[in-house]
């Protein structure tokens, strides 16, 4: 009777340490959601920033879409 005992105090023992950790890392999972939730990364930048991308005019033709996909291809960029 006392190892029966025994076995069901180290099962509840187990089961609130496996739930402790599981609402650990599941609140933890939800304040790193909201703290990446609330960065604006599509924000205008401050400061002295520069266009990166501007498409270039070859003497009145564009270059289009299929050449820009295959050049991104070639140079793995």
């Amino acid at each position: 009777m006392r190892s029966w005992f025994r076995l069901v105090i180290q099962t509840i023992k187990v089961f609130l340490l496996f739930m402790g950790c599981t609402l650990l890392f599941y609140y933890g999972i939800l304040w790193v959601s909201q703290e990446y939730e609330s960065y604006h990364r599509y924000d205008e930048p401050q400061g002295k920033a520069v266009k990166v991308f501007q498409m270039e005019q070859n003497g009145g033709n564009s270059v289009s879409w299929i050449d820009r996909l295959i050049l991104f291809y070639r140079e793995g960029e």
